[in-house]
Formats: C-alpha cells, sequence, structure tokens
C-alpha cells in the first residue's frame, strides 16, 4: 500500500461524484508533468488524501491501475487547455466529516514533507503546480490520526481491496466505448473501401490482414518463444484506439505473444526497450508474473527490434507501461 495526496480544487465535485482521478498525459506545451506521470504508480488498495479548498476533504481507496481514457465530459469548461485523452485511475471515495486543514498543524506535519514533491509548502500553503503527488508513511500516519475514525475506516477497507481488486478486471468501459465509437466511424466512412473497414474492424480483435502482416514478420512469442501460431494473440504496439488507419494494419505495430504475455503488454505490466530489454512496471505483481513465466528480478532480453516497431514501442513505453517515466523510482510505504 503507498499514499497519495491529490489538489481538486477545479475538478473536487466532479471526479468524488464520478469514482476516479483524472489527469493530461503531460503539460499544454508538450512537457512531462511529474504530477501526471505519478498516475501511472498508482495501484488497487492505495490511499489518496483529496485537499480542496485548504481541505482535506475526502479519502479515497484506488479500485484500479491507471489507464488512457477521454477527458470526462462533466469537466466541461475547466482544465481547456487539458488534452482530450489523458490517464483516469478509479478510486472509492469518502467524503470526511472531520474535514482537517493541514496549515493549522503544520509544524507536525512539516518534518514528513518530502524535499522533493512535497504536496505543501514549509508553512502549510497547498502548491497550486501539484496536481497527484506520492506522500510518505510518515505523512499519511499524521493525517490519518488527525483525522481520527473516519480515517481509520478506510485503512481497514484499503487492507481487504488490494488482494480483491487484483483478481478482477479494471473497470474499462470507457475504453471499450472509445474503441466502438472509432469503430463506427470507421464503418460508416464512405470513403473507405468495404474490403478495408473489414480489415480494419478485424485488426481490433488482432485478425485478419494485420494478423497476417505481423506474421510476417515476427515468428514466435518474443517472451515464451512459442511458435505455434493457433497459441498466439497479434497485439497492436501502439494500441489499435491511438493509431490512424494505416498504422491499425502495419505489420511492424504488431507483435505476436502468447495469451498471458499479450494481457501483460495491453495493460501496461510489461514493456520492452528498443534494444529488446524487458521493462516490468513497479506496480506489477511478482508473484503472478512468476506464474506467468517471467521472472522480475532476473534481466531479460527478447532480441532486438525494426526501425518500425521501435518507433511503435515508444508509444507504447510513453502512454501504456504503467510506470512513471523520466522520475526516480517511487519507494514502498506498506
Amino acid at each position: 500500500m503507498r499514499y497519495w495526496w491529490v489538489n481538486q480544487n477545479q475538478t473536487y465535485r466532479q471526479e468524488i461524484d464520478g469514482g476516479y482521478l483524472w489527469s493530461p498525459k503531460r503539460n499544454h506545451n508538450g512537457r512531462r508533468n511529474p504530477f501526471y506521470e505519478f498516475m501511472r504508480e498508482v495501484a488497487p488498495g492505495d490511499i489518496v488524501f483529496s485537499f480542496c479548498d485548504t481541505r482535506i476533504a475526502a479519502l479515497g481507496i484506488v479500485s484500479g491501475y491507471c489507464r488512457e481514457s477521454p477527458k470526462p465530459e462533466e469537466f466541461g469548461s475547466a482544465g481547456t487547455n487539458w488534452s482530450q485523452i489523458g490517464w483516469k485511475v478509479g478510486v472509492r471515495w469518502q467524503r470526511l466529516l472531520n474535514a482537517i486543514r493541514p496549515k493549522d498543524h503544520i509544524a507536525m506535519l512539516r518534518p514528513n514533507l518530502a524535499r522533493k514533491y512535497a504536496p505543501l509548502t514549509s508553512d502549510g500553503n497547498g502548491l497550486q503546480g501539484v496536481y497527484l503527488t506520492h506522500i510518505s508513511t510518515g505523512l499519511a500516519s499524521a493525517l490519518f490520526a488527525l483525522i481520527g475514525t473516519e480515517a481509520s475506516r478506510v485503512v481497514g477497507i484499503a487492507n481487504q481491496v488490494s488482494e480483491i481488486e487484483r483478481d478482477s478486471p479494471a473497470p474499462e468501459r470507457d475504453i471499450e466505448e472509445w474503441e466502438r465509437r472509432v469503430e463506427v466511424a470507421i464503418t460508416t466512412d464512405a470513403a473507405i473501401r468495404e474490403t478495408e473497414k473489414t480489415a480494419l474492424v478485424q485488426a481490433r480483435r488482432g485478425q485478419g490482414l494485420f494478423r497476417d502482416k505481423v506474421h510476417s514478420i515476427e515468428r514466435a512469442c518474443r517472451v515464451t518463444r512459442v511458435e505455434r501460431m493457433e497459441h498466439l494473440i497479434a497485439s497492436h504496439i501502439q494500441p489499435w484506439r491511438d493509431s490512424n488507419n494505416e498504422q491499425r494494419l502495419d505489420g511492424e505495430n504488431g507483435l505476436l505473444l502468447t495469451p498471458t504475455v499479450d494481457h501483460l503488454f495491453d495493460k501496461g505490466f510489461i514493456s520492452f526497450e528498443d534494444s529488446g530489454r524487458l521493462i516490468v512496471s513497479p506496480v506489477a505483481d511478482q508473484g503472478s508474473l512468476k506464474q506467468m513465466g517471467i521472472d522480475a528480478r532476473n534481466s531479460m532480453n527478447v532480441g532486438a527490434f525494426s526501425e518500425g516497431q521501435r518507433q511503435y514501442l515508444e508509444f507504447h513505453r510513453e502512454n501504456v507501461l504503467r510506470m512513471a517515466r523520466g522520475l526516480g523510482r517511487l519507494t514502498g510505504s506498506g
């Protein structure tokens, strides 16, 4: 279990009522933002402190992993400069009756503020540039003590959620709806030939022409070395939903993977460096990985990729992999 702090002044009501956190992927100028990157390392059972209007107004238990998601329509005019596709994390929120004001207790809290990425200034004011940030066990414990029995109940539930949620798929209805709308747009586009429409729709499921093109490049699962096609899935490197029609049918935008490896790759629990080195997300369950044939403690190289594949893998690392890119590793807190 880890602990997070989120500043929600603009979108508090929408996110609390909707049961989620949402952020853009990057700043409006295209630069990486550490407080958006942290979204990628949140895991089921983690606890989030919601800071709004100078107070800790709610506590949340994370109920799923981060995923790509369109900007919520209910945000309205909030964040007009935000991108239309960002990061979303499911959260079970509990509004607090004892909504403490951290500034009133800053002498107690100050020793536990991190030197980097802290959510408060040394005098207890909230930092406007912070969205989501990791906080230490010490700071979380101090806040729990100030909040009291409401916090104790949330912690008790969170200890159960981390195990329950790992056994169930993350709710991804928004992604399904996103892809369904893209598919409808393709099938109703008079400028696309019928044969191409069929190929594009089949490609969403790793079938048809796309599968044949991937097989002409890839002969086996990169991780398990299984070669029999009946046991392999043609998986997009850059997701179908994020690709244009040419990319959706490009064989270099695909890998042949066994079902368990496809699941890990598609959900962002693993990825690959251009050199072929396997990358394992810090939120991936080590025991489950080992049962799937991946020992995260031992370095694995699956072989070099083509120039085209490397371009798609860059997108996968930047937009699918559940890992804060360009930041120092976060330490465990429980």
